[in-house]
């Protein structure tokens, strides 16, 4: 390959690349038009910071706004370390249209619609030219993050690639950059062979061959890694060389304790007690985006049964029900979030009183007053019809004040581990959902108590930092 290609590396390059669609940083104009920067959180940034200083990373992101945009082009997209907490971060200022379409038009409305088994299917999929036109865009945002990767990375370095958005870069980079060592890890579910078909053959098999061209394919559970190993064996002969793995992310036990108990969270607290009410009211908490998969709105159907069923329950129990707006840009999420709203609105109409508001939503996003409400929780309600693993349903355990009863839909990844001390319940069924209510809010204390601990201990097994090494250490290390 001629050394003034553009895929290889520029000066020695980074021993470990992390490649995402959202990176660790967003950027928004203020009032007076100049760029601010907000940090972000989550696993793949504790991940990432678990390496340590010694080893050269670089992250590589999209700019998904205006913004992002104006912050990559003044950078050269290399941002400025002051924005990124001193990490070296790589934001692709990928043309508006094409990462419109890949993101909203393909990843989240046909890939991740396929794995989560959201389609009606007698309407929907139909894949006709305009949909060819927008997976070229797809396949043209998964080829500028090889390209970008290629270019990064040392020779012989890791690269771990980050869910659906990206399903085909491994394979392109592959193609550019043989001698890299590359992880894929899916962050969803994976459909079962006779739904993954609903895809067109050609994409179906596209998609397999970009994660197949990776080393390691990492998955959540075992139940989404067999599904995957299904579609291959069916669809492409096998999964090769590439090794499929389960890495269960857990939850960050440490960053919660302490974050949970911090001034801002201790207010909201006192707020959220104000606006609950009476002496000994008991709490039912959910905290979502307001994902079509995450079943909110059978979620307050089933609180409606509860109170309707056994009204003793009325004016004793409060449903707290943060469900944050998730993907407005399309319109099947905003009718959602007006179901939600809808649904919420029609229990308070039915059953409130003077002094009882039985559902208490929250659409605006307020991390401070999700952690006050997972401490106050007696009850934790998680029943997405299908989710990849659900780190709310593990969250909730570790940082309760007084212990919780998770009610946990069987389709939930964290089901696999979490399953045995919940009180399980097929998402579909509301009555049986508000049956598992009832016997979540009548779980003895006692036995409470121990059921909370064991959860923590499970929802803790691989925390974020050591989930990322152990990707990495799959590849043989940095």
């Amino acid at each position: 390959m001629p050394t003034d290609d553009p895929t290889r590396p520029t000066g020695t390059g980074a021993a470990v690349l992390l490649a995402s669609n959202r990176g660790p940083v967003s950027y928004a104009f203020d009032a007076h038009g100049e760029l601010t920067a907000k940090r972000g959180g989550g696993g793949l940034v504790s991940g990432l910071s678990a390496i340590g200083p010694e080893v050269d990373a670089v992250w590589v992101c999209a700019a998904l706004s205006d913004a992002d945009r104006e912050a990559a082009r003044r950078s050269g997209a290399e941002l400025d370390p002051a924005d990124t907490g001193g990490r070296r971060v790589h934001m692709l200022g990928i043309d508006p249209r094409t990462q419109h379409e890949a993101y909203n038009d393909i990843a989240n409305s046909v890939l991740w619609f396929a794995h989560h088994m959201l389609w009606q299917t007698p309407l929907e999929p139909a894949f006709g030219p305009e949909f060819r036109a927008r997976w070229a865009s797809f396949e043209s945002y998964n080829r500028a993050f090889a390209q970008a990767l290629a270019a990064q990375a040392a020779e012989g370095a890791a690269v771990l690639v980050q869910d659906y958005h990206l399903v085909l870069v491994p394979g392109m980079l592959r193609a550019l950059r043989p001698d890299l060592r590359i992880a894929h890890f899916s962050h969803t579910p994976w459909a079962p062979l006779d739904y993954y078909r609903l895809l067109p053959d050609d994409v179906a098999e596209q998609v397999l061959r970009g994660i197949l061209g990776a080393d390691h394919a990492g998955f959540l559970t075992r139940r989404w890694a067999d599904a995957f190993t299904a579609c291959a064996d069916a669809l492409v002969g096998g999964t090769g060389r590439t090794e499929v793995a389960v890495h269960g992310l857990g939850a960050d036990a440490d960053f919660l304790r302490d974050r949970a108990h911090q001034e801002d969270v201790d207010e909201r607290i006192a707020a959220l007690r104000r606006e609950i009410g009476g002496e000994g009211r008991r709490t039912i908490v959910r905290v979502d985006r307001t994902e079509l998969s995450k079943n909110i709105v059978r979620g307050l159907h089933a609180y409606r049964r509860l109170l309707t069923d056994r009204p003793d329950w009325r004016g004793q129990v409060v449903h707290l029900a943060f469900a944050y707006p998730s993907r407005q840009d399309l319109e099947v999420y905003r009718a959602y979030t007006a179901e939600v709203e809808r649904v919420a609105q029609d229990i308070n109409d039915e059953f409130g009183t003077a002094d009882w508001t039985p559902v208490l939503l929250k659409v605006d996003d307020d991390f401070p007053r999700s952690l006050a409400a997972y401490r106050l929780a007696d009850v934790a309600l998680v029943n997405p019809i299908r989710d990849g693993m659900n780190l709310v349903a593990k969250e909730v355990p570790v940082v309760s004040d007084a212990g919780v009863a998770l009610v946990l839909s069987r389709e939930a990844g964290a089901y696999e581990e979490l399953g045995a001390d919940a009180v399980v319940v097929n998402p579909y069924d509301v009555s049986a959902t508000a049956e598992a209510l009832h016997t979540a809010l009548t779980q003895d204390p006692e036995a409470r108590s121990a059921r909370t601990k064991r959860l923590a201990e499970a929802a803790t097994a691989l925390p974020p930092a050591k989930w990322f090494m152990e990707q990495l250490e799959a590849l043989g290390g940095a």
